[in-house]
């Protein structure tokens, strides 16, 4: 459940699209229409048009598509209920929501960031400004972390006592168990979770601080873990109703901006690196938060940019699942590279105190994991032997049988066969067979999947046109239109989508992805100059025209053609009075019906 449906529409309705998409793009208006350069793609010509009456923008160059909530997900980075809350707060509406459950839960987050937005500052000003955060201090200027990268990312202390946070800020105990800052101990007294640690907040993609990661400082109070044992040197809060480690990444409120300009995102484990690549001129940097690259990660790096460069330390990268990061570059359609890094360097964060240049060259020179994974595999392999060759040759062969692209695997196979002194055909484990997992490889990237490809369409053919009167006029076309006029698939479903919804919007949520976006484009393209009668008689004409070659085709087959020499004349008939403005109407009112007729009795409706 969610937002109420009719408060999106209220939304919808209520805000203008030229304004929102005016303060990302410069508009100029062209007809009923506002057209400018995309911001979505570089162009020099404008390609980007608006249609505020609709409520839809479409960029002919890269089709970009949508209306203003997705106009806002996209150039904000926002999940769908932000967007809507965006606009919302824009127009003064106050959103209600389908069960009282949800309402109460959106409360309840909004209770527990404002809890943590709290804890950030207070555990920033005890850093700045406190006696007890001097050696907190002291630790992170030996980083090389100055006052500005301090504020810059919100860094804080938390002291070594019991429940300093919690009472500073009288939180109740439910807020501070359900946030992470704080839970009930052994004595029932309420006691903070994070304590002797310099703090990192986890801010998500919106900005919000949704948790805490904190480094212990040895020496600097309470370093023992439960039952006695060692504390963790890094803790991060546990999963909550704010923070699931799975979604979120560390550095992406911060790094957004660099990742769409950029195009590329860098991962790395920790947030110390992010602060590494960040101060080493490289501010495209997030880090996964004590967990493995995720597929949601993958997912909500991919609505940013479509280069993914795995900045980990040489042992975490080389263990990459190579099976699951193959499958998300071809589900999401991204480029997963794999930064290297010098023997002896421990993680990006050491490299960018030692060497920032050599950490700068190591992504920029980043290489396919399947690159990568060789590399290693073959500087560690002796070559002093024919023995050795082959080995190194059948350690080769099984990592190219993973990758899933027949083209990729060739293309390695060849490289590492002109290395290795060996036939490129050993290094390829069948036809396109995945020796590890003894299935057919998947469909290349690139290759024929099932989807049509995208086609250019002009308003120059009847069926067109008559689509785009049905999007703009449908009081003066709708009447007179039906499927059985429409030949092409794509333009069939449009008709469809139109026929079965009340609003434009409806018909584009339900249509399939091609017709939602030729409805789209439609919506955004001008109003055609045309005489809806006149529109459908040519509709009409191709329709029958069909329906006369067919008949004629059966009689010449038949050997006794019956009533259908008949109708066939009284059709030629029709056809003719169609082709005269005072005539067409009546034989309009007609010939329609005939033809759905026709074709139910075919079974093609």
């Amino acid at each position: 459940m969610g937002i109420a449906a009719e408060d999106i529409e209220r939304v919808r309705a209520a805000t203008d699209l030229v304004a929102v998409v005016g303060e990302h793009v410069a508009l100029r208006r062209s007809g009923s229409r506002w057209v400018g350069l995309c911001p979505f793609h570089t162009e020099r010509t404008p390609s980007f048009s608006v249609n505020p009456d609709m409520g839809y923008y479409f960029c002919f160059g890269c089709q970009a598509k949508g209306d203003a909530i997705t106009f806002v997900r996209e150039t904000r980075q926002l999940d769908f209920v932000g967007a809507v809350e965006a606009l919302a707060a824009r127009a003064g509406i106050e959103l209600r929501w389908d069960n009282q459950r949800e309402s109460g839960q959106r409360r309840r987050r909004a209770r527990l960031l404002e809890a943590m937005a709290r804890a950030v500052e207070w555990y920033h000003e005890r850093l700045v400004t406190s006696p007890d955060g001097a050696r907190a201090r002291g630790y992170l200027r030996s980083r090389g972390y100055n006052g500005e990268v301090v504020r810059r990312f919100r860094l804080g202390w938390a002291p070594e006592g019991w429940d300093e946070l919690c009472r500073a800020l009288s939180l109740p105990a439910d807020v501070a168990r359900d946030t992470g800052l704080g839970f009930v101990n052994a004595r029932n007294r309420l006691q903070d979770s994070f304590r002797s640690r310099v703090v990192f907040p986890i801010f998500d993609a919106r900005g919000e601080p949704v948790a805490l990661g904190g480094r212990i400082l040895e020496g600097a109070g309470s370093t023992s873990g439960p039952g006695g044992s060692p504390a963790p040197k890094y803790k991060n809060s546990n999963a909550s109703l704010l923070y699931d480690k799975g979604e979120v990444l560390y550095g992406l409120n911060w790094a957004k901006g660099a990742v769409v300009e950029r195009g590329e995102v860098v991962v790395c484990e920790g947030y110390t690196d992010v602060i590494g690549l960040v101060d080493a001129g490289i501010p495209q940097a997030v880090a996964t938060c004590g967990t493995a690259l995720t597929e949601r990660h993958v997912a909500t790096l991919r609505r940013f940019a479509p280069r993914i460069v795995l900045a980990f330390d040489a042992d975490g990268a080389g263990q990459a699942a190579a099976e699951r990061i193959y499958g998300w570059e071809r589900r999401y359609e991204v480029d997963v590279f794999v930064a290297s890094f010098p023997p002896g360097v421990k993680d990006p964060a050491d490299l960018a105190r030692s060497d920032p240049d050599g950490l700068r060259a190591a992504v920029a020179g980043a290489v396919p994991l399947l690159s990568f994974r060789l590399d290693r595999l073959l500087a560690a392999a002796p070559e002093t032997s024919v023995e050795a060759r082959a080995r190194a040759a059948a350690a080769a062969a099984g990592l190219i049988a993973e990758h899933p692209n027949q083209i990729v695997r060739e293309q390695y196979a060849n490289d590492v066969a002109l290395r290795l002194g060996v036939r490129p055909e050993h290094l390829l484990h069948g036809q396109g067979r995945n020796r590890a997992s003894g299935h057919r490889a998947p469909v290349p990237n690139g290759a024929v999947s099932g989807r049509p490809p995208r086609r250019g369409r002009r308003l120059e053919t009847a069926s067109l046109l008559a689509l785009s009167l049905a999007v703009h006029q449908p009081e003066a076309v709708a009447p007179l239109l039906h499927e059985v006029l429409f030949r092409d698939p794509v333009e069939l479903e449009a008709y469809r989508a139109l026929a079965g919804a009340a609003t434009l919007h409806e018909a584009v949520a339900a249509a399939p992805p091609e017709a939602a976006d030729l409805l789209l484009r439609l919506a955004v393209e001008e109003v055609p100059d045309a005489d809806a009668g006149a529109v459908v008689g040519r509709l009409l004409d191709e329709a029958a025209g069909r329906v006369l070659a067919q008949m004629e085709a059966e009689v010449r087959a038949a050997a006794a053609p019956g009533d259908d020499l008949q109708t066939i004349g009284w059709l030629k008939l029709r056809v003719e009075d169609l082709r005269e403005e005072t005539t067409r109407p009546a034989a309009a009112e007609v010939l329609l019906p005939f033809l759905a007729g026709r074709a139910a009795c075919e079974g093609r409706s």
